[in-house]
């Protein structure tokens, strides 16, 4: 009898109180009816139009100048459309993280030589390699435009024209300055469309490649480590900026700190974080919980399955599937992290009061509860109404990207595409369907080259995911997967197909456009009954979510209006500086230090028995090099606030020296789209003083060494 009392008073207490990871210590559990919100949780991603310099002076002590910062924007850089980066020399030096840029490495990489295994270093200025398709853009002027945006928007009757006069006023603006200015410029829509900016880039296209590290180095711990903390990785890698043949001469660019900084300092991240979504409302985070990021959670995974299972079978093909496995892995953690914060009651408690104190703030004022109180209701309905479509949205669309598509899928669009063309007069068809052009058009209609094996595990990926969102016991999963799940359900598809072989579809095509169309085939018989509808669906959707745009732009707005610079807008893939200190944290049980050592980094290799993978280290790395002192610090977590796309973001102290480099979050970071929480969610980054090390004992890289000290060749 006691034990069943003392078990109820547990779940009883469990049920009233809940502890979060992300939230504070795991010896102080929370009452989930009590939790507030703070300001702070929005976040310390600030614009560089509107820093707040007196916010800087109390927390921090001293106050940034119009010419510091002037000069930390223009030494920042966004490295092509996915990362971070920044001049590091006079000379036009850029460093950024390995990850952003060893996808080129196989490319430039000589019969013989594998730079994406073993790095690369250019002893001389002659030897920096061309790297095709890159570049960078240097942010040299903002300018506000939001008067120009919202009267433009004014003139739609409806939420969709509203939101076409906006884009077509935006396309205006950006084609007409760049005209004037001869550079890149872009509209940045912040606060949901509260306000907009008008960004100035310079963009340098002749970029070189001047070093990089090992592949083991810059991602020991691989996908596992992804978003993981305590780390041992040098993620960094070294390109100089061309200009007409020669590297570029800038004035702004950071200098290399001697030993980095100490726990406690000041510092600031400086880089381009990719998207937050910290002022939408608590009824979209619940559409995100239950619809869009368990979706997409559960795709990546089934993704990073195959591929992973098939790098594990086919070590020969390293080079071609690691940065595939990596890809996944990185995409998979991070909704996976994000999903988890959407499923924790203590954030979901956070975001509602932020919401309720927000309302009350504008039904307090008649002008602002006029223009703003019915937001949330029609945020709430419109999503209400996007949730009759979101199953058949997901489950019907086929990505086209990142090679995941299976290939019996485009084979069957190209033969429906023959049948339906087939089916009109020669003189209504399209060109590539008349006289000797057909003949080319059916030959390209089956691929050569098909990779069976992992085509197969693709159609288990898809095959997983559509009966995970529409049932196993679904009609047309029934149809096509007869009632399987996993490998059993692809090749249920693959036996039922027309399409698995030249032969097979040469045969298939002999057959008349009806026959063809009508065909029992699986990826023909999912075309044909899933396609027309995904149109209507849709169509539906555009409707919806065209208002929910107009309707999350009030959002920002009246988020903007109550709480001005006091927070700063959501991310959007452009410029910020984020202030933070180097600080450790509990985690699991336990607490991370502020900084890690070389000395980790071997025991990692050592305490998985030396094994490739994931704690592998480069034979460089085995013996310990000659004037390494393992007690030096190789990362660090810090307070910053950063999310994806920050990767690559020179961390500076208050006298603008590189001090680090961040290449992650930790897990507890990411739910950092939603809700920033300084007591868990740390920046992840190379320590400049551990990098600077690596390059003179292990690497050898005198050259760049001695670059980097000077700030100039």
């Amino acid at each position: 009898m006691k034990i069943r009392s003392s078990i109820y008073f547990v779940t009883l207490l469990l049920c009233f109180f809940v502890t979060s990871l992300k939230s504070q210590s795991i010896y102080e559990p929370v009452d989930i009816s009590k939790v507030e919100s703070s300001l702070k949780e929005m976040g310390k991603m600030w614009t560089f139009d509107a820093v707040p310099l007196d916010y800087f002076e109390k927390e921090y002590g001293f106050r940034l100048g119009e010419e510091w910062l002037d000069e930390t924007m223009k030494s920042a850089l966004q490295f092509g459309n996915g990362c971070s980066a920044a001049f590091v020399s006079a000379d036009g030096l850029i460093m950024t993280n390995h990850h952003c840029g060893r996808g080129i490495l196989p490319s430039l990489s000589p019969e013989g030589k594998d730079y994406l295994r073993d790095g690369y270093y250019a002893n001389t200025l002659a030897d920096e390699i061309k790297t095709p398709n890159m570049f960078v853009d240097q942010l040299l002027v903002i300018e506000d435009i939001t008067k120009e945006v919202l009267d433009a928007m004014k003139t739609g009757a409806t939420d969709k024209e509203k939101v076409q006069k906006r884009d077509e006023k935006i396309t205006e603006i950006e084609k007409k300055n760049s005209e004037k200015s001869g550079l890149i410029c872009k509209v940045v829509e912040l606060y949901n469309g509260g306000k907009y900016s008008l960004y100035y880039y310079k963009r340098y296209t002749d970029i070189r490649l001047v070093m990089s590290p090992d592949f083991q180095i810059a991602s020991t711990g691989w996908d596992w480590d992804n978003f993981t903390y305590p780390r041992y990785e040098l993620d960094f890698m070294f390109f100089r900026a061309y200009e007409n043949d020669k590297p570029v001469q800038t004035e702004h660019f950071f200098k290399f700190s001697k030993n980095g900084a100490q726990e406690g300092e000041p510092i600031f991240v400086i880089g381009r974080p990719g998207s937050t979504q910290r002022l939408i409302s608590s009824a979209e985070l619940e559409y995100f919980r239950d619809k869009d990021y368990k979706f997409r959670l559960t795709f990546f995974n089934e993704i990073y399955k195959a591929y992973f299972e098939l790098f594990q079978t086919h070590p020969e093909r390293n080079s071609e599937l690691l940065n595939l496995v990596m890809g996944w892995g990185n995409a998979r953690k991070s909704f996976a992290g994000r999903f988890m914060a959407l499923r924790d009651e203590f954030v979901m408690a956070k975001k509602r009061d932020f919401e309720k104190n927000l309302r009350a703030k504008i039904d307090a004022e008649p002008e602002l509860k006029k223009k703003y109180s019915h937001v949330w209701d029609a945020v709430k309905n419109s999503l209400d109404e996007k949730r009759k479509y979101a199953d058949e949205d997901a489950a019907y669309t086929l990505p086209n990207f990142g090679q995941i598509k299976p290939v019996y899928f485009i084979i069957a669009e190209r033969v429906i595409k023959y049948a339906e063309q087939m089916k009109l007069d020669e003189a209504k068809r399209d060109s590539n369907y008349i006289g000797k052009k057909l003949v080319t058009t059916i030959a390209g209609i089956f691929p050569e080259g098909i990779d069976i094996e992992l085509q197969t595990k693709l159609v288990r990926a898809f095959a997983d995911y559509q009966t995970s969102i529409l049932g196993i016991d679904n009609q047309l999963m029934q149809k096509i997967y007869v009632g399987k799940k996993g490998d059993e359900a692809a090749q249920s598809a693959l036996n039922n197909s027309l399409l698995t072989s030249k032969e097979k579809v040469n045969e298939l095509l002999k057959k008349t456009p009806d026959e063809i169309l009508n065909s029992d085939d699986s990826f023909i018989y999912f075309l044909r009954n899933t396609q027309s509808r995904l149109l209507e669906v849709r169509a539906e959707i555009s409707e919806i979510n065209a208002t929910l745009a107009v309707l999350n732009q009030l959002l920002g707005e009246a988020g903007s209006t109550v709480y001005g610079d006091k927070i700063p807008p959501d991310a959007t893939s452009t410029l910020r500086i984020s202030d933070g200190k180097i600080q450790g944290y509990e985690y699991n049980g336990t607490i991370a230090p502020g900084k890690t050592t070389f000395f980790g980094l071997y025991d990692r290799w050592n305490s998985f028995g030396k094994k490739a993978y994931p704690w592998g280290l480069h034979p460089r790395w085995q013996k310990i090099p000659e004037g390494l002192d393992l007690s030096v610090p190789i990362g660090f977590a810090s307070t910053n606030d950063i999310v994806g796309g920050n990767s690559g973001s020179s961390i500076i102290n208050k006298n603008r020296e590189v001090i680090g480099l961040a290449h992650d979050g930790n897990l507890e970071s990411l739910a950092g789209d939603f809700i920033f929480l300084e007591s868990s969610n740390r920046t992840v980054a190379t320590d400049s003083w551990g990098l600077m090390e690596s390059l003179k004992h292990v690497f050898n890289t005198e050259r760049l060494v001695k670059e980097l000290e000077n700030g100039k060749m």
